[in-house]
């Protein structure tokens, strides 16, 4: 074996770099695979992770007829009119940033968020409930 390559062998780093070299001459781009995904949670892994979130059953109901009106528990739900996204239709979506980078498709951060919102705005999801029954909105 050349020494010429050995070295590019022994090298993994350089040997990238000189492929990479190559590609861009040849108007190519070279590109890290992307990062999966966390799965979408189905309805019911949604509603057992807001039971977990919300262990008081008042507040679990009134949280859940909520996110069923709203969004039939689909965290990728989006109000083609007004652009509401999520679960509990934060508008704009990317509100529930504030809950975690993974709003779009983690429910669990979309529930955070939610809870948050709910509690600040209306005193609790019962009082949310409340709102929305008497609105249609929340």
């Amino acid at each position: 074996m050349s020494a010429s390559l050995l070295r590019r062998v022994a090298s993994p780093k350089k040997a990238f770099t000189g492929v990479a070299v190559a590609a861009a001459a040849a108007g190519m781009a070279l590109s890290a695979a992307p990062a999966q995904a966390a799965p979408m949670a189905s309805a019911t892994q949604a509603q057992a992770i807001a039971k977990q979130m919300i262990p008081n059953a008042s507040q679990y109901h009134a949280f859940s007829k909520i996110v069923q009106h709203e969004s039939g528990w689909d965290v990728n739900a989006t109000n083609p009119s007004s652009g509401a996204y999520g679960l509990v239709q934060a508008l704009p979506g990317s509100k529930m940033a504030a809950a975690g980078a993974d709003w779009k498709t983690n429910a669990k951060t979309q529930i955070k968020w939610g809870l948050d919102y709910m509690n600040s705005r209306y005193g609790s999801p019962a009082g949310a409930w409340s709102f929305w029954q008497a609105n249609g909105w929340y």
